[in-house]
């Protein structure tokens, strides 16, 4: 790894640290031409130089073994922490129920976390109601789901096979995904739906934490699973599955993990969450600087420590370069991407609604929630908006986006109660 992947944290002066603190006082001013509102706490801490410290130096921040922990992982080693005042604690979680467990105790500061978890949260499903606060995402793109070899010995090699092979009826298929509310869930649902199949009636779904989701395809406990790099890719590598489609063929950029915490920290710390989001924002930013940082991460991020898998497995597809295990192969326009200049991580309204929609089309929501208000406690735009401001990343001026999926439905937040209910196939 090069000097600045060292072991060593990376110095910066105080005068530095200054002089980043006055661009951090610089960039409110923008926050209220964003429509963008703080939480009191927020607004009134005071954090002009010599004041911003970080209320919590020492950080304990959560991830699953997977390919988009990278930036938590660079962060937490490679000196980026200690840039803003900061110690981060990597600390490895077997599974996404646990991680939310440990962010209600306070036994987790933050993690690397499911979006859709964060919104399950705040609503109470799926686990005990908690406010939370989603800083910033840390990721677009890079998840997969893939079929068994036995669904491929039996004729299925895409999409449009699998639902013919479902109409045939006989045994249900079992397919698998990480949590109830998690992204995974949803992206498994939505190309389920895309193809005419009903995830909650004409397949059976199960939950497996990331890291089991080969071992169990293998022992035939599933006939096909969603998950994060590089179990996708891992499949493949062992011969016991193929890449069905990625979840960027699904949604092109689509949101992914979350930089998350409780709402109850920010309000205590406010000044260590924006230190965490800018060290994050910058390991971010570095990850992607060049080709060789890229691959010296893969190769960090391989250890034992964290993701525990062959560099061989996780390099090829974080460079963007796939083969699906039927002989495909291609380079990705939309592969995993951390920061591309900020548009990965800015928290939009729009991509929280999302998941709230996708909760009430599979009836994990009863009734309607209040979409806008849901989003704007959780997506703390404002602080992100400080932190962003003072890496001079852009910051977009509207909390929405438009996005086209799989099934030619455009996705941009406006009317978000219409767009849960205009599915032909839910629950």
């Amino acid at each position: 790894m090069t000097d600045r992947d060292s072991n060593k944290p990376l110095a910066t002066s105080r005068r530095n640290f200054l002089k980043q603190s006055i661009a951090l006082a610089g960039a409110v001013s923008g926050i209220a031409a964003l429509g963008l509102s703080a939480p009191a706490s927020l607004r009134s801490a005071a954090w002009a130089a010599g004041s911003d410290a970080p209320e919590k130096a020492a950080l304990t921040v959560g991830f699953i073994p997977l390919t988009d922990c990278a930036s938590v992982v660079v962060a937490a080693t490679q000196g980026f922490g200690e840039k803003y005042g900061l110690t981060i604690n990597p600390s490895k979680e077997a599974s996404w129920a646990g991680v939310r467990d440990k962010l209600n105790t306070g036994e987790l500061d933050a993690a690397h976390v499911l979006y859709g978890m964060m919104y399950g949260a705040q609503l109470g499903l799926a686990g005990p109601q908690r406010d939370m606060a989603v800083l910033m995402g840390l990721n677009q793109n890079g998840q997969a789901i893939t079929l068994s070899k036995q669904l491929r010995e039996a004729g299925v090699s895409n999409g449009a096979q699998l639902a013919e092979h479902v109409k045939k009826g006989g045994t249900p298929l079992t397919f698998a995904q990480t949590f109830p509310t998690g992204t995974h869930a949803m992206w498994l649902y939505y190309w389920l739906g895309s193809l005419g199949i009903n995830p909650m009636s004409d397949v059976k779904t199960i939950v497996v934490p990331p890291p089991q989701m080969v071992a169990n395809m293998r022992v035939g406990n599933m006939d096909g699973f969603c998950v994060g790099e590089p179990w996708g890719a891992r499949a493949i590598f062992d011969k016991i599955g193929f890449t069905a489609t990625t979840t960027q063929q699904i949604w092109p950029d689509h949101p992914e993990k979350v930089l998350g915490t409780t709402r109850a920290f920010i309000e205590q710390y406010p000044n260590a969450a924006r230190a965490l989001i800018m060290a994050i924002l910058d390991a971010s930013r570095f990850i992607e600087a060049s080709e060789e940082n890229r691959k010296s991460t893969a190769k960090l991020i391989s250890g034992k420590a964290y993701v525990n898998a062959p560099v061989q497995v996780i390099e090829p597809r974080f460079l963007a370069q796939y083969e699906d295990g039927l002989g495909n192969s291609w380079k990705d326009e939309h592969a995993m991407a951390f920061c591309k200049d900020g548009s990965v991580n800015f928290p939009y309204h729009s991509d929280g609604m999302w998941f709230l929609t996708q909760f009430k089309r599979w009836g994990l929501l009863k009734d309607a929630p209040d979409y806008a208000a849901v989003a704007a406690q959780i997506n703390q735009t404002a602080l992100y908006a400080e932190a962003a401001g003072a890496l001079k990343l852009a910051v977009p001026s509207s909390p929405l986006r438009s996005s086209t999926l799989i099934d030619g439905v455009v996705w941009d937040g406006s009317n978000p109660a219409a767009y849960a209910d205009s599915f032909a196939i839910k629950a």
